[in-house]
């Protein structure tokens, strides 16, 4: 249980590529930043041998890019 004193602003993510990685029995994930998407595809395979892996895509400032499917 986390006590203390709350952030008193909302985080913002840096320009990248995003994963979030879990213990399999946690609730809460870890989120780790790539620059290209090649390294966050090679993280995300590397990790998903032992938790699990959930890709978040690309963040530009602070909002996450839609990919378009053409």
């Amino acid at each position: 249980m986390r006590t203390g004193r709350p952030r008193e602003r909302a985080i913002t993510l840096r320009d990248g590529f995003y994963i979030e990685i879990y213990n399999s029995e946690e609730g809460k994930g870890l989120k780790l930043r790539s620059d290209t998407e090649e390294a966050m595809e090679l993280a995300a395979k590397q990790y998903s041998r032992y938790k699990k892996v959930v890709v978040l895509g690309e963040y530009k400032n602070g909002v996450r890019q839609m990919q378009e499917n053409a």
